[in-house]
């Protein structure tokens, strides 16, 4: 159901007024995401755990996946068929883990790909329904396939689903596998789900008549991601077999991926938002294995006290307030649900009231 045949009035209700943060404390929000300092994170046993990684053929997902195996995690990685040029195949890439992990000492780990293309719901729904039929627990689901812009940048994208590319690829699609998931996450003792946003939310603006318009399409999908998961987390809480699930959102940092690398060679000039990006990824861009130690250590830490909270790589950071306010959160659950007919589809029988 797309979100143009969602009536937004019903779902964004009259609510006491937020605090709206000023342009220069979101200015400066996001500049701490350029931090570069070289980090290095403990080790992880991750012997016999299970991971599904999404996105991990390529850029920051490949090196949490790289990560994941030489910690001797079993790993599916969900990756679209048909990758562009810029992206190695999946074939590739678990050959090249495999590799990995047998010279960490873990010949018998379990390393496969399976087919899921965050622009169709179709492919999602069967990506996380292959792994229920698996009647195994999942330890850790990361959810980071992403895009940076739309096929045509400055063109709005739709997919078969009759949503805006970035909308469902950066965000609904994660909803979807997520609440697929969560029964085979509820098995396991300390499972986690790691969100790539970004602090690019902090450009975002929350109102969900733009959320499938293409109008600051990565920026204000960033910022629903982390309200729903915010949200997610405290239904979970509240429901004794999910509440040992944590939920985080996870800022990579400023990374120079092949995620920014679809830009035509003919296209029209860049905004001043990307011209700044691009300027910022020149001087204070890490590289991707820098980048995957957000979902790593999200994934793995053994300090995190509780989730549906949001770290700037490494460091918790305060995210944007509307992702804390009860009635935005609550905006965003009703409205991707209805997006995604959550409840037509049983996915919101536990955790939907």
């Amino acid at each position: 159901m797309a979100a143009s045949n969602i009536d937004v009035a019903t779902v964004q209700q009259a609510t006491p007024p937020i605090p709206v943060p000023s342009q220069w404390w979101c200015r400066w929000q996001a500049l701490k995401g350029t931090n570069p300092l070289r980090l290095k994170t403990p080790d992880a046993d991750l012997r016999n755990k299970w991971i599904l990684l999404t996105g991990g053929n390529s850029g920051v997902g490949f090196e949490a996946a790289a990560q994941f195996v030489k910690w001797g995690a079993n790993i599916v990685l969900g990756c679209r068929p048909q990758v562009p040029p810029h992206e190695m195949h999946p074939y590739e890439a678990i050959q090249q883990l495999k590799a990995a992990s047998i010279a960490a000492g873990h010949p018998k780990a379990e390393i496969e790909w399976w087919e899921c293309d965050m622009s169709s719901l179709k492919s999602v729904e069967a990506f996380g329904k292959r792994w229920v039929s698996t009647c195994r627990s999942l330890d850790i689901l990361a959810n980071n396939a992403g895009i940076g812009r739309p096929p045509v940048p400055g063109e709005v994208c739709y997919t078969a689903d009759g949503f805006e590319i970035v909308h469902q690829v950066n965000f609904i699609s994660h909803v979807l596998l997520s609440m697929i998931l969560l029964p085979s996450l509820a098995q396991a003792s300390q499972p986690r789900i790691i969100c790539t946003t970004s602090c690019m939310q902090y450009f975002g603006v929350f109102d969900l008549a733009n959320a499938n318009s293409g109008r600051n399409a990565y920026a204000n999908n960033k910022l629903y991601f982390q309200t729903w998961l915010t949200e997610l987390q405290a239904r979970m809480e509240k429901h004794a077999k999910y509440k040992h699930i944590m939920i985080q959102g996870v800022h990579p940092g400023y990374v120079k991926t092949n995620i920014w690398n679809t830009r035509p060679p003919k296209m029209r000039a860049m905004s001043w938002l990307e011209w700044s990006l691009r300027v910022l990824l020149r001087y204070y861009g890490i590289d991707a294995q820098q980048g995957s130690l957000a979902i790593t250590n999200a994934a793995a830490a053994v300090d995190l006290a509780s989730g549906g909270r949001y770290t700037n790589r490494i460091w918790e950071e305060k995210p944007m307030p509307q992702t804390m306010h009860p009635a935005c959160r609550h905006q965003v659950w009703q409205f991707v649900s209805e997006e995604l007919l959550l409840e037509d589809r049983g996915l919101l029988n536990e955790l939907g009231a």
